[in-house]
């Protein structure tokens, strides 16, 4: 009972501080998603062009020359090529997985505050106007009491509705970021492959 009539104002402060680890966690992933992209398109003309060329060391240079998780990964696949192209292909599956998680951390905080921002700010709501009732009861005074309590716990709803949606948009578009980082990297993978086994029915 006692938590029904401190009002929503304690919700309005953990919002803004919930908001606070959202904008954190928004920079740090753009940052990071933003660097391997960069990486990645780096990396991309060198690799293709080895092996074109068929030249593994000109493959391993380019690699080692643009480091990023998709350097990571391609140099995983690469390293288990004298084991045959399917083993390759498992383990870079297995890189790529390790990086997705990797890229990943930090979004469930999105995720999360997307997804229950608005409900938390409908509680604080709910607490608002439970106080607002409570004070009227005990004050007697008329419904201007009332009104005013209400549009106070409106607040609570505002900001919830305010500290979701940003996460929606960020959490969409860095996972969209991750698919097509974690895409482009397994279709350099498999050029890789693919050129291992012309290799292959050469000799």
């Amino acid at each position: 009972m006692s938590l029904a009539v401190t009002g929503g104002d304690w919700v309005i402060w953990a919002l803004g501080l919930a908001s606070v680890a959202a904008v954190a966690a928004m920079y740090d992933r753009f940052q990071l998603l933003r660097a391997e992209a960069a990486a990645l398109a780096m990396l991309r003309g060198p690799f293709l062009a080895a092996l074109q060329a068929d030249d593994p060391v000109a493959v391993r240079k380019a690699l080692t020359s643009y480091p990023g998780s998709a350097s990571r990964a391609l140099t995983e696949a690469l390293d288990n090529l004298p084991r045959g192209p399917e083993a390759a292909a498992e383990h870079l599956a297995a890189a790529l997985s390790d990086e997705r998680r990797r890229l990943d951390r930090r979004l469930l905080i999105l995720g999360t505050l997307g997804n229950n921002a608005p409900f938390i700010g409908l509680f604080g709501t709910v607490l608002g106007v439970i106080k607002a009732f409570r004070d009227l009861s005990q004050s007697g005074a008329g419904p201007e009491v009332v009104m005013a309590g209400l549009s106070e716990a409106l607040v609570a709803t505002a900001v919830g509705l305010l500290v979701a949606l940003p996460c929606v948009v960020a959490f969409n578009n860095l996972q969209k970021r991750v698919r097509n980082l974690v895409g482009e990297t397994e279709a350099l993978g498999r050029r890789l492959g693919a050129s291992a086994r012309a290799e292959t029915k050469r000799r």
